[in-house]
C-alpha cells in the first residue's frame, strides 16, 4: 500500500534558486526547483540507499523579488598554485532573488530495486521526529548556501497562494549518472502549487 508524501515546511528571508541559462548574473526562478527542495530534505536526513522525490511545492507567501550586488572571486584556487590575491580576481554579480519566502515541500522516499529495506516506513519516521527536533545534519538554505531555511512540521492552516502561472522550462534535477546532464521540464503553477511529473523520476537511471 502506498504512503502518503511527508511534508516539511520550509521559509526563509531570503532565497535565490538560479536560473543556469544566465552565466553572469544570478536571477532566481520564480519558485522553488525540485533540486533545491531535494537538498533541503538531504539536509534534514538522507541514509543510503533511500532516494527522495519531490512531489508537490506549494507556494505560501507572495512571489516578491530583491536585487543586491555581491563582491565574489572569478577564479579557484588549484592545489598546484601558490594562492589566489583576491584583489586580482574580486568582482561583482548581480543578483535577483526571492525574499520572505515560504513553502510546504511535499516527497516521497523511494528504494530503489534490490535494496535490503523492503520498507520506506521508518526512514519516514525518522524524517518526522528530525523535522520535529529540528534537527538536521547540515544547515538547509535556499539555493545559496548563505540564504539559510528554517524548517518545521505544518501546523494544518497553511494555503497555497491563488496563482497559476506558466513557468516555462525549470531545472529538474542533474543526472550524475549520464555525466551531470542537467534536466528540465514545463514547469506550472497551478493555484500556488508546483506539480513536479512522475515520470522524470521514472526516466532517472537507479
Amino acid at each position: 500500500m502506498p504512503y502518503a508524501p511527508v511534508v516539511v515546511k520550509v521559509w526563509g528571508d531570503f532565497a535565490c534558486f538560479t536560473r543556469p541559462e544566465n552565466k553572469v548574473e544570478r536571477v532566481s526562478y520564480e519558485v522553488m526547483t525540485p533540486s533545491a527542495a531535494r537538498g533541503v530534505l538531504e539536509a534534514i536526513f538522507f541514509h543510503k540507499p533511500m532516494q527522495w522525490r519531490i512531489r508537490e511545492i506549494a507556494v505560501l507567501n507572495g512571489i516578491k523579488r530583491f536585487s543586491m550586488l555581491r563582491n565574489e572571486v572569478s577564479a579557484r584556487m588549484s592545489d598546484r598554485s601558490d594562492g589566489l590575491t583576491i584583489t586580482d580576481v574580486r568582482t561583482q554579480r548581480h543578483t535577483l532573488g526571492l525574499r520572505d519566502v515560504a513553502y510546504l515541500i511535499s516527497a516521497d522516499v523511494y528504494l530503489p530495486t534490490g535494496s535490503t529495506d523492503a520498507d520506506p516506513a521508518k526512514y519516514r519516521d525518522q524524517f518526522r521526529r528530525r523535522v520535529e527536533r529540528g534537527q538536521c545534519f547540515h544547515r538547509p538554505s535556499l539555493g545559496c548556501r548563505e540564504f539559510a531555511a528554517h524548517f518545521g512540521p505544518p501546523d494544518g492552516d497553511e494555503q497555497p497562494q491563488p496563482v497559476s502561472d506558466d513557468l516555462g522550462l525549470m531545472l529538474f534535477d542533474i543526472d550524475y549518472g549520464a555525466r551531470n546532464v542537467p534536466r528540465f521540464f514545463h514547469a506550472k503553477l497551478e493555484n500556488g502549487v508546483l506539480k513536479v511529473p512522475n515520470a522524470f523520476y521514472e526516466g532517472v537511471p537507479q
